[in-house]
């Protein structure tokens, strides 16, 4: 499998939303692959400094920088940009991994709880982005991997606010594509299905949590997606495979398809 990967041989990655879940197992593999720096970002320094700690002992030849920075947060998320490339002088991958959600219906939504989704999964994409950017098209080499879901193409009951984000990142991200064509700056998304981290640990999916997550993907297999993502051309990669079919199929025939989503994300609301 290295081989598959010795583009990361000393190389620099930022992940977001390093300190558990998909953004925790993307760092471990890619210090496993060769990376010769690793960002972890997040809100909890101590996770970090532990996940630090556990890649400083399985891949030596790495160094996990821990920064504990809200990327909510404009100010801080650009202060973090300063920051790396004051000390790394430049970032090969940037991994925007961070995201949460909340399951209501929009009417129990307050406009703040919608705000808070929309900044950390949407505006804080944008702000890495931004503080990045300029760097990699300056060395006309980067990729920019951004990890949004197949809540993308899918607006699902209880879940308005998060689709609405990950929509937006889709958006953001084909047109960053065309814009950085021949620039030897890369994007490409990640758009997996339910994935079995800490997301579904908030509040508000206790006792219900949505009947789709029976398919629920282990953080590993989102974490591959990343690698080959962070290698390839393609603007989206959809895991599993199969389930472009899906998004192929209610892009063609929206009319057919909508009812059925609808009647299934419904059932827990």
């Amino acid at each position: 499998m290295r081989n598959a990967f010795v583009k990361f041989s000393g190389k620099t990655v930022v992940i977001t939303g390093a300190s558990s879940g998909i953004g925790r197992q993307a760092a471990m593999d890619f210090a496993r692959q060769g990376a010769r720096s690793i960002v972890l970002v997040s809100r909890s320094e101590p996770k970090l400094s532990q996940l630090a700690g556990e890649i400083a002992h399985a891949s030596p030849s790495c160094t996990a920088i821990p920064y504990a920075c809200d990327v909510s947060d404009k100010s801080q998320v650009l202060k973090m940009g300063r920051d790396i490339l004051d000390r790394l002088g430049s970032v090969d991958v940037l991994v925007n991994n961070a995201g949460f959600g909340i399951f209501k219906n929009v009417r129990d939504m307050s406009v703040e709880e919608i705000e808070s989704i929309t900044a950390t999964n949407y505006h804080g994409m944008i702000y890495c982005t931004k503080a990045f950017l300029d760097s990699m098209l300056a060395r006309n080499s980067g990729h920019i991997v951004n990890v949004a879901s197949v809540a993308a193409s899918f607006g699902v009951a209880g879940l308005a606010a998060y689709c609405g984000s990950k929509f937006a990142m889709l958006g953001f991200s084909e047109s960053l594509y065309h814009e950085l064509c021949g620039t030897g700056v890369k994007i490409t998304v990640v758009s997996p299905i339910a994935v079995k981290t800490n997301f579904f640990n908030h509040e508000s999916f206790s006792g219900r949590t949505p009947n789709y997550t029976g398919f629920a993907l282990k953080p590993e297999a989102v974490s591959k997606a990343i690698l080959a993502a962070a290698n390839s051309p393609r603007l989206e990669i959809i895991v599993p495979f199969y389930v472009r079919g899906a998004v192929w199929f209610k892009q063609t025939l929206p009319y057919l398809v909508q009812p059925i989503v609808g009647a299934i994300s419904r059932q827990k609301l």
